[in-house]
């Protein structure tokens, strides 16, 4: 019943939907009191001027949470040790954000004494099922309003127009609305031409991408640098340790000079549809990169064999908003044991787009040269394989054999 509904906790932005809906919940809400609260995972500027935007729309208060370093290190930096990467090229750059997100505004709600919490997801996208399902595990009993599920606006277009009737102040204008998701992770854009996959991204548009430059327009001299990974957790550039939030910006800043991190996607949705979108994550790529070619010397195959595939499954369970489940915080444990030995130096070369392997080192590598060498060497009796080898192809030559034997009846 909205009589009930006294005070509300809003997901906020100040971006379009949410400016929007401090409104709307306060028109069919009975004027209830709106608090506002916005998630720090490294917008940048996106910040600026929020709080008086938040009260001048209709908010009581704007808590601003500064999230950015246990974003990094609880959330990014685990799924980079999993290597979990969705259908093959999306890094969870939005998918991992929600949550750590949605904890937060639901303890606050908690903490306030709210009687609902709110959020601007729409009815079509992922995020509405990653914030929904955050909140069920730290607020079970909080209802949640979901305008877009419910409200006779339709379109952005309905949005904007809204917004223009009750003089809410807008960043965008009809022709700039890309969907835009922004972290210190990613940036993602989509709709307007985006929307049909036959249209070329415009990448030489300077207005287009924001955390880099296309690989068209990166230096034509490459870039080196050496990043230094303990237990699967990158920690240092060039020698200089930082922490999380410090090196991911300083891998944003090369890469995207670089023109590295850029992809043009056509995602299968959890909500069953298909959507395109451009995403923009320089410095998670070279991080990502970096972690592959450390692995393949520090690794053994069996464990490597079985990491590979169930970081499909982990990209999934990210993907799909179930960071807060016993399956999620397992396989976290399985892969932060294959971590152990996942230490060492990685040197790239970045070029143009490029990432290239330019050397790795580990104290704990697997990788024997007096073993691997194609020179004279003391280790490998090489007469030791033709015993493999019958062993391996026994049931191959059995099956030959039988098969000839049958044809011959």
């Amino acid at each position: 019943m909205t009589k009930d509904i006294k005070k509300v906790v809003l997901a906020y932005s100040g971006g379009l939907d949410t400016s929007v809906i401090i409104s709307w919940l306060k028109e069919n809400y009975n004027n209830c009191e709106v608090i506002a609260v916005s998630g720090d995972v490294g917008q940048g500027t996106e910040l600026d001027g929020l709080e008086e935007k938040a009260l001048k729309t209709g908010a009581s208060k704007l808590y601003i949470e500064d999230l950015t370093e246990e974003f990094v290190q609880d959330y990014i930096f685990p799924t980079v040790q999993a290597g979990a990467v969705y259908e093959n090229q999306y890094l969870l750059g939005t998918s991992f954000a929600r949550p750590i997100i949605a904890k937060r505004i639901a303890e606050i709600a908690i903490k306030e004494g709210a009687d609902a919490i709110c959020h601007g997801c729409t009815g079509k996208g992922n995020d509405q099922v990653r914030f929904e399902l955050a909140i069920k595990a730290f607020a079970p009993d909080m209802k949640i309003i979901a305008p877009w599920r419910i409200w006779d606006i339709k379109s952005r277009e309905d949005e904007i127009n809204y917004a223009e009737s009750h003089n809410i102040p807008l960043k965008i204008s009809r022709e700039t609305n890309y969907s835009k998701d922004k972290n210190i992770w990613h940036l993602s854009h989509e709709g307007l031409d985006l929307e049909d996959p036959a249209n070329e991204p415009k990448y030489e548009d300077p207005n287009f991408l924001e955390m880099g430059v296309s690989p068209m327009m990166a230096p034509d001299k490459p870039t080196y640098v050496t990043i230094h990974f303990e237990k699967g957790v990158p920690t240092a550039i060039d020698g200089v340790t930082m922490n999380g939030k410090q090196l991911v910006e300083k891998l944003n800043k090369i890469g995207g000079a670089n023109g590295i991190g850029i992809i043009d996607l056509v995602e299968n949705r959890l909500v069953g549809m298909k959507s395109r979108g451009v995403y923009e994550t320089p410095g998670g790529t070279i991080i990502y990169k970096a972690h592959e070619i450390l692995e393949t010397i520090t690794l053994d195959k069996e464990t490597a064999r079985v990491k590979q595939y169930l970081s499909i499954k982990f990209a999934d369970i990210v993907y799909n908003g179930q960071w807060f489940t016993p399956l999620r915080e397992a396989m976290s444990a399985f892969f932060t044991e294959t971590q152990k030995t996942v230490t060492g130096d990685v040197k790239l070369k970045l070029y143009k787009g490029n990432i290239i392997n330019a050397g790795v080192t580990s104290p704990y590598t697997l990788y024997d040269e007096e073993v691997a060498t194609f020179d004279e060497d003391n280790v490998y009796n090489q007469s030791d394989s033709a015993g493999f080898i019958n062993l391996f192809g026994l049931p191959i030559q059995v099956k030959a054999k039988l098969d000839k034997k049958r044809e011959n009846n």
